[in-house]
């Protein structure tokens, strides 16, 4: 069966082209002019992932991207102005798994939610859990727990958090972690990497503001710190 792609856009035009080329790559597309129809929609009959504009006519696409969040964790690629790294990052830290600005190429869309659905569905390690203390992480089931409660984050987050994970101990740059992640689309010359790191220490971390698990090496990256005072 065709994974479904439900179109949040107001820019009819838009829709049609992109449904039309997305329904000749293999997709089924669907579409909702407003927030408000895309949540009904979102709803009653959840897509494989959405495609959601900022700029909507009811509210914008921000508060639809938390409301779906409250909600579901379908993959949501946000369309962003051209140019607005603002827009990006706040897409990102309410929980969008990528963004892509206008005007796009198709191809490049195509290739990005081709990216965030094989995110979901990906093949890992059958019975790999990585265990740090009062951390799990089970990349089978694509879960986080601390103390055995779940930790919610993207699967763009989940992915950056097992790459972290599995070279613990060791300093990592952006661009390693962006290497390590092929086939994802992050940016290294913008917050991106980042944004997902404080998202992910919002998660697992008792203190984001004081990390003790992600530790920020300046000048260089990130570590995961292998054991933390507090494991036991």
């Amino acid at each position: 069966m065709a994974d479904e792609i439900l179109i949040v856009d107001d820019d009819t035009r838009l829709s049609a082209m992109l449904s039309d080329y997305l329904t000749g790559n293999g997709f089924s597309v669907r579409s909702a002019p407003t927030a408000g129809a895309g949540l009904a929609q979102l709803t009653r009959d959840p897509p494989d992932a959405v495609i959601l504009d900022v700029m909507l006519p009811d509210f914008d696409g921000f508060e639809t991207c938390r409301r779906i969040r409250a909600v579901s964790d379908v993959p949501i690629l946000m369309l962003t102005a051209k140019g607005e790294e603002t827009d990006r990052i706040v897409g990102l830290e309410l929980g969008a798994d990528d963004y892509l600005p206008k005007p796009f190429n198709p191809r490049e869309l195509l290739a990005r939610i081709r990216a965030i659905l094989r995110r979901r569905t990906g093949a890992v390690p059958e019975g790999k859990v990585l265990r740090f203390g009062r951390l799990e992480i089970d990349p089978a089931s694509r879960m986080a727990r601390v103390d055995g409660r779940d930790c919610v984050m993207t699967g763009h987050q989940f992915d950056l958090l097992v790459v972290l994970a599995e070279n613990a101990g060791r300093t990592l740059t952006r661009e390693q972690l962006v290497d390590q992640l092929k086939g994802q689309a992050f940016d290294v010359f913008d917050r991106s990497i980042d944004v997902h790191i404080s998202r992910i220490r919002a998660a697992i971390e008792d203190d984001p503001k004081s990390p003790r698990r992600i530790v920020t090496v300046r000048g260089a990256g990130y570590v995961f710190a292998r054991r933390q005072d507090d494991d036991g």
